[in-house]
């Protein structure tokens, strides 16, 4: 018998493979990616209903001056419940643009909120963070009349190491190595409500021993200088859940529903459960780590957020 040509077993070949399952999947065409989440974006009338004070300072360490970004609806009359927005990035970067959106927004549905720059790991160690966070809160206080704020309304929210700021200033009221000399010493610095986002409550974990431990890691040995095992006064220091007592506000916890399960609060949260303290926690359906990033996921977390403080501030 006489070989088959080339080209017919070539033919053959590849009609075999155009018929295949097997070999139609393998040479189909890649589907398309996913959309892109929308990123968040406010509506321009929004923007434009606000009053805008940038880059106030509110408060001096020398020649070091921190600043913040106030927003006020523009037609409210009166004093207004306020709200500091703390911005993320594992305390040694970030900046306090990050929180604009959210602040607008919330500001938008009747308050006066404010982003805050404080010290970052690379330039002041634990307790400096906090203590610049306690500091903004007393300038709100100080300049309630310049700003039309009411000085017993006063809650925090903050994202990441943002949210743990915040937790920790809602639940070390009257602790004094945490204030700092920030400026206005004779007002108070403490908060009637919190929502802490994608935060860590206690920092006397197994899990943050082996992040602290951890050479590479960023976040917990360059803000708090020492390991968990070197120094525990500190960490427990930081530790929001290690404050808490009867005097703290309602505090809310709030992640992605894809951000790591310590975000939970599981522990801080059954604490306050039995100290009588309203708590819970929001999860935020197919939700990042940085959740206020993407349109959908904002939307969620900023009407949690707000039915939140509406309950507690006003």
């Amino acid at each position: 018998m006489k070989p088959f040509p080339l080209t017919v077993l070539l033919i053959l070949l590849s009609l075999i493979l155009a018929i295949h399952p097997a070999a139609r999947a393998q040479n189909a065409a890649p589907k398309p990616a996913a959309p892109k989440p929308a990123a968040t974006k406010l509506p321009d009338n929004l923007i434009a209903s606000l009053d805008s004070h940038p880059e106030l300072t509110y408060a001096r360490y020398g020649d070091r001056e921190l600043k913040l970004d106030l927003y006020r609806p523009r037609d409210a009359e009166g004093k207004l419940p306020a709200i500091v927005c703390i911005h993320g990035g594992g305390w040694f970067k970030g900046d306090r643009s990050s929180m604009t959106k959210l602040a607008q927004a919330l500001a938008a549905r009747g308050y006066v909120t404010a982003t805050i720059s404080y010290r970052l790991s690379g330039e002041a160690k634990f307790p400096a963070a906090i203590q610049d966070c306690k500091a903004a809160v007393r300038f709100l206080r100080a300049h309630a009349e310049t700003y039309g704020v009411d000085v017993d309304k006063i809650g925090a929210t903050g994202l990441s190491a943002g949210g743990q700021l915040a937790a920790l200033l809602a639940t070390s009221g009257g602790v004094p190595e945490l204030e700092g000399d920030g400026g206005n010493p004779d007002a108070s610095s403490a908060v009637q409500a919190c929502v802490a986002m994608g935060a860590q409550s206690d920092l006397e974990t197994e899990r943050i021993r082996e992040l602290s431990s951890a050479p590479e890691n960023p976040h917990y040995r360059p803000f708090l200088g020492a390991t968990l095992d070197e120094a525990p006064e500190i960490y427990a220091l930081a530790s929001p859940r290690h404050h808490l007592d009867k005097a703290d506000p309602p505090l809310l916890f709030m992640a992605g529903e894809l951000d790591d399960a310590s975000t939970h609060a599981d522990d801080a949260r059954a604490d306050l459960e039995e100290l009588g303290i309203p708590t819970g926690l929001v999860l935020i359906p197919n939700g990042p780590h940085a959740f206020l990033g993407r349109q959908t996921t904002f939307d969620i977390g900023l009407d949690a957020t707000a039915k939140f403080f509406d309950e507690h501030l006003k």
